[in-house]
């Protein structure tokens, strides 16, 4: 088993299928794609020497040649580091040193700074450069014979709080991914297209396996960011698309003026992911959009799949109000199990709160030379996800925050979550995140850390109405603080050590 069959067979059975798009213009049919695929492999093998199981690394903001440069890694029965671009470049030269990378290869903008952080034997490869002109004109190689457990792609974590640490992810593990998601979201054919609005390094590279197995239109947009308005232009050029985009992303196209003469039509599905959707933004996105969002909960250690809201649940939910169904992640991914554990690893019933545990063939082997983390992480056979959660009667599974954002108040627990899914009702609260600061008589008191939508003003008062209306009221913050924006990391997660860190020496204010 080699992923890189997904796009060889691509090639030979739709060659004059479009493979890969800037803005309006095409740049590959799925016949030349394949090619150049096959020509970096021979490059990486035969001028570049590398063997079976050496490591490359992506340090590349979104191009057209990301997937081919991927699948060309695979063919060779290589291992894909792929970091993302938004990295500071020592962080960049961490993962780099740490899987051991003997290549790297770099867009023009992250080369200059990388360049000087990077240690060691490995060879930095500048897409667009002389270099890169002679390596694509190598000659061609068939696709080196994999087992289905050897090592494929090392995810690097977020990094909140610590060194991030590489999941190991085997060809298995992302073939399962790649066929989970025409299991459970959308059988696809040349017809469709994907939109790469974030980064190709994480979710929407992963997204990106299923679609060029089917031979979809690949789209990049031509400004090579997220730009309400140009991806309104876009839905007038291509039809059935698929974007991915945080909670963050899709307030910013709901919201933006010239978004509101697209043609929603051509969208096919709204993937939802990479942090907590709130119920406001759900019930905002499909007055916009109508049935065709979809929510989904993964990690980089189960890449992509762990639980999903399918569209149709998802809509009825919203068209019921049933805001408990519709702030949920969904059910258990096709192949995976989802189980609900205290801290001895014993299962809890339905409706229980404890930590989300997951098992199936999406499951990372382990973390890269960390076997101490790697064990604790997989004890027990099943994926220890951190996070907290509760399965109901039917198996749809709420999250709650993360352990270690718990807030214990009184000796009652308080999920961050629920209070900022309720303020965020509230038209004046762009972004919110709410986290526990020591209190001397309750243990910790409760902060709400908020941003203010544009054009709008904060009325605290207001929101203690809306939190005292809508949840217990040892729930509701006792301090608020308003800033202009909220700390986050590369993958667009918010920080919430750096704004505990931040605010347990200030005094917030209380209403």
């Amino acid at each position: 088993m080699n992923l890189a069959l997904l796009l060889s067979s691509a090639a030979r059975s739709f060659p004059e299928r479009p493979a890969v798009s800037v803005g309006d213009r095409r740049l590959y049919d799925y016949g030349a794609y394949g090619s150049l695929s096959a020509r970096i492999a021979g490059a990486l093998s035969g001028r570049l020497g590398l063997r079976p199981g050496d490591r490359v690394a992506l340090a590349m903001t979104n191009n057209p040649e990301y997937l081919a440069i991927l699948f060309a890694i695979w063919r060779g029965g290589l291992v894909a580091v792929p970091a993302n671009a938004k990295l500071h470049p020592r962080e960049l030269a961490y993962i780099v040193a740490d899987c051991g990378a003997r290549v790297c290869f770099a867009t023009a903008d992250v080369a200059g700074t990388l360049a000087g952080a990077l240690t060691g034997i490995v060879r930095l490869l500048v897409l667009g450069d002389s270099e890169w002109r002679e390596l694509i004109g190598a000659e061609p190689i068939s696709v080196v014979d994999c087992r289905a457990d050897d090592l494929a792609w090392i995810f690097y974590t977020s990094g909140t709080t610590g060194k991030p640490k590489g999941a190991m992810l085997s060809h298995r593990n992302l073939a399962a991914m790649a066929i989970g998601y025409l299991a459970d979201i959308d059988f696809l054919s040349p017809d469709d297209c994907l939109f790469h609005l974030a980064a190709q390094s994480h979710a929407t590279g992963l997204f990106g396996l299923s679609h060029i197995a089917k031979a979809t239109h690949q789209i990049l947009p031509a400004s090579g960011g997220f730009d309400p308005a140009e991806i309104a232009d876009l839905l007038l050029l291509y039809r059935s698309a698929t974007l991915f985009a945080p909670p963050t992303g899709l307030r910013r196209l709901i919201r933006h003026p010239a978004f509101a003469s697209a043609k929603i039509e051509n969208i096919r599905t709204m993937l939802l992911g990479a942090a907590p959707v709130y119920a406001a933004d759900l019930k905002a996105g499909y007055q916009a959009l109508g049935p065709r969002l979809w929510n989904g909960y993964g990690q980089g250690e189960s890449p992509c799949t762990i639980t999903a809201m399918p569209k149709a649940l998802l809509a009825s939910a919203i068209e019921a109000g049933d805001e408990q169904r519709m702030v949920s992640v969904g059910l258990a991914r096709t192949g995976i199990e989802v189980a609900i554990v205290d801290d001895e690893d014993r299962p809890l019933p339905p409706g229980a709160v404890g930590e989300v545990v997951v098992r199936g063939d999406t499951v990372m082997g382990g973390y890269w030379n960390l076997p101490e983390a790697s064990a604790a992480a997989l004890r027990s056979g099943w994926l220890h996800t951190g996070d907290l959660g509760a399965l109901d009667d039917h198996g749809f599974l709420t999250l709650l925050d993360r352990a270690k954002d718990l807030i214990i108040s009184g000796g009652s627990n308080i999920y961050p979550r629920e209070i900022e899914d309720v303020l965020l009702e509230d038209p004046g609260v762009a972004e919110v995140s709410v986290i526990g600061l020591p209190d001397p008589e309750w243990g910790e008191s409760v902060l709400a850390v908020l941003v203010a939508a544009s054009d709008h003003s904060l009325d605290l008062g207001r929101l203690e109405a809306l939190c005292l209306d809508r949840i217990a009221r040892f729930k509701r913050p006792k301090h608020w603080r308003i800033v202009d924006n909220l700390p986050k990391n590369s993958a667009g997660k918010v920080l919430k050590r750096e704004l505990r860190e931040r605010f347990i020496k200030q005094e917030p204010a209380t209403f």
